[in-house]
């Protein structure tokens, strides 16, 4: 049985993590695990101030793409993932995961999988504003 994708998709919009988590509610689920990328203060030992994530017009369909490809997961009920494009301060939501499936493995399994794949393929780049007041990017191809 292939799981429902509730949300697959890019957004300049803050995050809505609890409406993004309620749309895996599935009774047949045993667990929800849930993933939040998180803007952090600091990278590599500098301090960072904010980021701009930058994305490329296909990130959206990219996104749907990798989604899809999570799917067909033995025990995988539903599963949502979204990405926030724009500039973002320091505990800004980046990315969001929320997978349900029949066993605590298979969901944070998939979540595990699903975070790493979409930091690998989705056309997403990162402005990383430094406190020095310079900036660097980072996750350029």
């Amino acid at each position: 049985m292939t799981a429902r994708i509730a949300v697959a998709d890019v957004t300049t919009e803050n995050l809505d993590c609890d409406r993004l988590l309620a749309t895996v509610s599935d009774e047949r689920a045993g667990a929800v695990v849930t993933f939040a990328g998180v803007v952090r203060n600091h990278d590599h030992g500098v301090a960072v101030t904010g980021i701009e994530y930058v994305g490329h017009p296909s990130a959206a369909q990219v996104m749907q793409e990798v989604v899809a490809g999570f799917a067909d997961r033995e025990g995988l009920h539903a599963i949502a993932a979204q990405h926030r494009v724009g500039m973002l301060g320091i505990g800004g939501v980046a990315l969001y995961v929320a997978v349900a499936a029949s066993h605590r493995g298979q969901a944070f399994g998939c979540a595990s999988d699903l975070v790493d794949k979409i930091k690998e393929s989705l056309p997403i780049w990162k402005k990383q504003f430094l406190a020095d007041g310079t900036h660097e990017w980072s996750q350029c191809p």
